[in-house]
């Protein structure tokens, strides 16, 4: 059998607590309600670990197995999870109110792309001087960019006028 180690969180042999037990063997059978004492001369005798599964019911349930291979597959089951997990990252697409149509569309195939690649897309504008005044053809662009992403994307944020800076937060559609 094997000692208790400090550095993590699990309750296990000489490491649980004081109580009643509802023992499973190693094949899930119930083996009945024991008392520590008992559990951990049960699980010496059969030699093999005592783990507490749920501390939080009454009585505590406690499984008999291999406490390292348990450890073990808890360990790959969480690499495999972060493997599989996709960081979402926020990327920026910058236009101007003068911007002109194809570099608009440039814009846009980048932007296509980032959604391609599942990525959230913000798309801002800044005013400088007197464009402030003319915000109603930054939304014009604004809307021409959600109109050529709409298959591909979901308006996360509407386009909002922030100071003398418009932005839109647009992320991938779940297909």
């Amino acid at each position: 059998m094997k000692n208790n180690k400090t550095n993590n969180t699990d309750l296990y042999n000489d490491g649980i607590p004081t109580g009643q037990y509802l023992v499973i063997d190693e094949q899930g059978e119930k083996l009945g309600t024991f008392n520590r004492e008992q559990a951990l001369k049960l699980a010496d005798e059969k030699e093999i670990d005592i783990v507490v599964v749920s501390p939080g019911s009454k009585p505590m349930v406690a499984r008999l197995m291999d406490y390292s291979k348990y450890r073990y597959e808890q360990q790959k089951k969480s690499r495999e999870m972060k493997k599989n997990q996709q960081v979402v990252q926020l990327k920026e697409i910058r236009l101007s109110p003068t911007i002109d149509t194809n570099d608009l569309n440039t814009k846009v195939k980048q932007a296509t792309k980032f959604l391609e690649k599942g990525d959230k897309v913000k798309v801002s504008m800044r005013f400088r001087g007197r464009m402030i005044t003319h915000h109603e053809i930054g939304r014009n662009i604004f809307n021409k960019v959600i109109e050529a992403l709409k298959d591909l994307s979901t308006v996360e944020a509407a386009p909002k006028l922030e100071g003398n800076q418009m932005v839109a937060i647009l992320a991938p559609s779940k297909q």
